[in-house]
């Protein structure tokens, strides 16, 4: 037997001890991909608990996960209920509660869709903007606080890497 990089140990004639992962052929225990587990792991735990204080800071009763919703009629303008829960990958009816509560809040309404007069969009009120985008500038000013030791340059990279790490992550 042997060990690898996590310390798991293996059988030498390359059958596995981990269910699904594929040592062998892969490289999933190279050094680059085990630290690219670890930092997004802690990268992923920090952006969940900002999430739950950017949502707070919208609105003190807003959910969490509703936050993204906001973000996403922020950038992308009004869509229907069936896109959203397409992105963020809920349900219809967890897509309804969600929505509900961000109506009673004041934060979207539903508008007709003038492409389909049966179908309705969902769009972010005026105050839902307004409080959306202070919360937005007021994070990446502190993403330039915690950042300004940093070369631009590798800002605009950790940016585009990201991107490609998104788009990757999509197929």
């Amino acid at each position: 037997m042997h060990e690898d990089g996590n310390g798991d140990a293996g059988v030498e004639s390359g059958v596995e001890s981990r269910v699904g992962s594929d040592v062998s052929g892969s490289g999933v225990d190279q050094p680059g991909f085990l630290a690219l587990e670890r930092e997004l792991t802690v990268l992923l735990r920090r952006a969940r608990a900002n999430q739950g204080e950017m949502a707070r800071e919208v609105h003190p009763d807003l959910e969490s996960s509703a936050y993204g919703l906001l973000v996403r009629l922020d950038e992308g303008g009004p869509q229907r209920a069936t896109e959203l829960a397409a992105y963020i990958g809920v349900g219809k009816a967890t897509m309804s509660r969600q929505l509900r509560a961000l109506e009673q809040l004041g934060l979207v309404a539903r508008e007709p869709d003038p492409a389909d007069g049966r179908a309705w969009l969902i769009a972010l009120t005026q105050e839902g903007q307004d409080r959306v985008r202070r919360v937005r500038e007021a994070r990446r000013a502190r993403y330039a606080r915690r950042l300004a030791d940093w070369d631009p340059g590798e800002v605009t990279e950790l940016a585009r890497l990201l991107h490609e790490l998104n788009r990757g992550m999509e197929k």
